[in-house]
């Protein structure tokens, strides 16, 4: 299979080569050149089946095609269970039961697997650099710590992240250096991208993504709602709908495809806090990016979001793309009620970012809507006890990797919104980043 720049200026390549790059040349999101139609059963099928079956078409002819099970195997070692709600009909995806609780424990443990195989054992290490507005960064940090031959480069926007979060960033050491950014998580974004783009750069300093611009990010992420889908229409006979927060749209794209790939994926909403570029585009403005602004969702603080860009190639028009997917906003006082509800109308604990979720959710039931939907719960709530401990009215117990790493020390280096700066810090190693600090 040949895959695509959105932008189109760049020739096809394979998907190894997509894989390494992360970004196209052309500073486009790399997409493949079709999108497969799949047949697949469900029963006895474990999530890491679910996820080799899906992903096997874009991994023909791949120097990864034949060791494809075991990294699936690696990477979709924990379950995304599928629990009932209160309310017929109402279910929670629960995708924070990995080392970092978050669901990007997936698709960056995935990514990682296939990086380290590519890699050839004479090359010089690669620097996986990461922009990350709260959970990306640690799932990361978490699947490439100490593993050889690479590098990673973490930005945060200081202060806009949860303190565990950034504990999360900060507290692994060895070949992981956080650095935390006087700006948005947009600015970090864009940081990264230009560095990626930055041949001369990269000549110097080999360079890899984990953001969910990357393919190796994104194509695992279908893994969890195929193997949902499925086994939902085997015992019920009927799709599954998903509500799905988010910031960077990588999880939503993934929903997507699992429905463009033939699987019974029924409709696809968005939820997003008060960063709401998409709500007013698919209510029919232009689409318009807009400066972040700083919520208790503060995962989805994303004012331009990159995977647009892959929504937008696969539409044939504005008009098309907005009859496939809707969004809601959900600004901090609604997350707010919705939290301090939830546990006795939907029987849950959620973090910040599953309660838009459940939020668009209520507002589906009031209106109506008796289809079958799924909250995709993005985190642990234990990662944002701040918020949700006082809402709720009790502690939350944190995960035990969660809990273990909150024992480790952590720390991050501060850093303008500078690309200079990030190009000399990409320039030292590691074991000299103290002087960073003077």
């Amino acid at each position: 299979m040949n895959f695509l720049s959105t932008r189109g200026n760049t020739a096809a390549s394979d998907i190894d080569t997509a894989l390494v790059a992360g970004l196209a040349p052309d500073g486009g999101l790399y997409v493949p050149e079709d999108i497969p139609a799949l047949s697949l059963d469900a029963p006895g099928a474990t999530l890491a089946d679910t996820a080799r079956a899906v992903l096997a078409p874009f991994f023909a002819g791949s120097k990864l095609e034949s060791e494809l099970a075991t990294m699936c195997a690696t990477a979709y070692s924990f379950d995304a269970p599928l629990r009932p709600l209160n309310g017929d009909g109402n279910h929670l995806l629960e995708l924070f039961h990995g080392p970092t609780a978050a669901f990007k424990d997936y698709a960056a443990r995935f990514l990682a697997e296939a990086l380290s195989r590519l890699r050839p054992a004479d090359a010089p290490a690669t620097t996986i650099l990461v922009a990350t507005s709260g959970d990306t960064g640690a799932a990361v940090a978490a699947a490439f710590h100490r593993r050889p031959g690479f590098n990673v480069a973490i930005l945060y926007p200081d202060g806009r992240v949860s303190p565990r979060q950034a504990h999360g960033l900060g507290c692994w050491g060895d070949n992981v250096r956080a650095f935390r950014v006087d700006g948005s998580f947009d600015d970090c974004q864009r940081m990264v991208k230009q560095a990626l783009s930055d041949s001369a750069l990269r000549e110097r300093t080999p360079l890899g993504s984990a953001n969910s611009i990357s393919l190796g990010r994104l194509l695992p992420q279908i893994g969890y709602y195929a193997h949902a889908a499925l086994r939902f229409h085997a015992e019920h006979g009927q799709p599954l709908n998903f509500i799905v927060p988010t910031g960077n749209l990588g999880n939503a794209c993934a929903a997507f495809l699992a429905r463009r790939m033939g699987l019974p994926v029924g409709e696809v909403r968005l939820a997003t806090n008060a960063n709401d570029t998409l709500p007013r585009y698919f209510d029919g403005a232009d689409y318009a990016p807009q400066p972040t602004r700083a919520t208790l969702a503060n995962a989805m603080d994303v004012g331009a979001p990159s995977n647009f860009e892959r929504l937008r190639h696969w539409h044939d028009s504005d008009d098309a793309l907005r009859e496939a997917i809707r969004a809601t906003s959900v600004d901090d006082e609604i997350i707010t009620a919705t939290l301090r509800s939830a546990p006795q109308r939907h029987g849950v604990v959620p973090c910040p970012h599953t309660a838009t979720g459940l939020r668009v959710l209520e507002d589906l039931r009031a209106g109506g809507d008796t289809r079958p939907w799924a909250v995709v719960a993005t985190a642990h709530p234990a990662k944002f006890e701040t918020i949700v401990e006082p809402l709720v009215g009790h502690a939350v117990e944190p995960p035990p990797a969660l809990a273990e790493s909150l024992t480790q020390p952590a720390s991050a280096i501060p850093m303008t919104a500078s690309y200079s700066f990030l190009v000399g810090a990409l320039e030292v190693k590691p074991a000299n980043i103290d002087r960073l600090c003077t």
